[in-house]
């Protein structure tokens, strides 16, 4: 049974490399719920390369951050306008000015949704330079831990 199940993660691995985490990572960010780490672990368990691995799921998580500030953007305020009231948006928009990088930062680096930040950060329009650097400094240390915790749980079982 097991042995089946290493076979066809190999296979799947094999197969998407690469190419499956990008899209993970991408879609994770705008909408999807689960996270891109348990995959990200698991390629480089079965062989990816860790720091490869890590930079395709920052560049990845990163452009479907962006989409989602740019949704955000032209889809979210509108509605969180009508929602909330102009009085509360107004009180968010400057809480977020203020401290949007480090919100970004700290929902890229942790297991805060970051897919809710990058929304929040188009809704209430922070300047997409600051936005692309947090997220960079908050998506890349985090990716790579988990690529090479499951590059050395992939040596420590021999896979």
């Amino acid at each position: 049974m097991l042995e089946n199940l290493e076979t066809l993660a190999r296979q799947f691995v094999h197969e998407y490399g690469y190419a499956g985490i990008f899209l993970i990572s991408y879609t994770e960010s705008i909408i999807q719920p689960v996270p891109p780490d348990p995959f990200i672990a698991g390629a480089t368990a079965l062989g990816l390369d860790p720091l490869l691995s890590a930079v395709i799921s920052t560049l990845a998580s990163v452009l479907g951050g962006l989409t989602a500030h740019m949704l955000g953007k032209t889809l979210g305020e509108p509605v969180t306008k009508r929602v909330i009231g102009d009085r509360y948006y107004l009180k968010g928009e400057a809480i977020f000015l203020k401290y949007g990088f480090f919100a970004v930062f700290l929902a890229g680096l942790t297991p805060v949704p970051y897919k809710v930040i990058c929304w929040l950060a188009g809704i209430f329009e922070m300047p997409r330079i600051s936005f692309i650097i947090a997220s960079i400094l908050g998506r890349f240390p985090r990716f790579m831990i988990v690529a090479l915790f499951g590059d050395a749980v992939g040596k420590w079982l021999m896979l």
